[in-house]
């Protein structure tokens, strides 16, 4: 099973927003990272685009089981579907991903610290950085 360390995020909310993924592979080894600018855009939805990439990639390079490991409790928490998804501007975002994750075999998604996010976080003022 392949590892997706996921993250986004906004200089502002809203504001300029980005998304930071790395891929790894059962052993460690970096297979992807992924980072882009969003536009003007709030940190949750910059947190669903990293989560997007994440499944998009895996479903290209046909990785069918992935876990997604995000600092963000409530992307998790909506994505197992313990919270509802109250904001309409999540919405298709949520059902967007839900619909990735239907073409692989297994995704789980588990909240981890912050500090446990920093290769992802990186990856998103990369983003940031180089939009401005």
């Amino acid at each position: 099973m392949i590892v997706a360390y996921i993250d986004g995020g906004s200089r502002g909310n809203p504001g300029p927003a980005g998304y930071g993924v790395r891929i790894e592979a059962p052993d460690g080894t970096v297979l992807a990272e992924l980072h882009g600018g969003l536009g003007i855009a709030t940190n949750n939805i910059a947190e669903y685009n990293g989560l997007l990439a994440a499944l998009q990639w895996a479903v290209d390079h046909g990785h069918p089981r992935i876990r997604i490991r995000a600092d963000s409790e409530l992307l998790v928490k909506q994505m197992r579907g313990e919270y509802k998804v109250k904001n309409e501007a999540l919405r298709e975002l949520v059902d967007d991903a839900h619909a990735l994750a239907r073409k692989l075999a297994s995704v789980e998604y588990t909240a981890v610290r912050r500090e446990h996010n920093e290769l992802a976080d990186r990856l998103v003022n990369e983003a940031l950085d180089s939009a401005l």
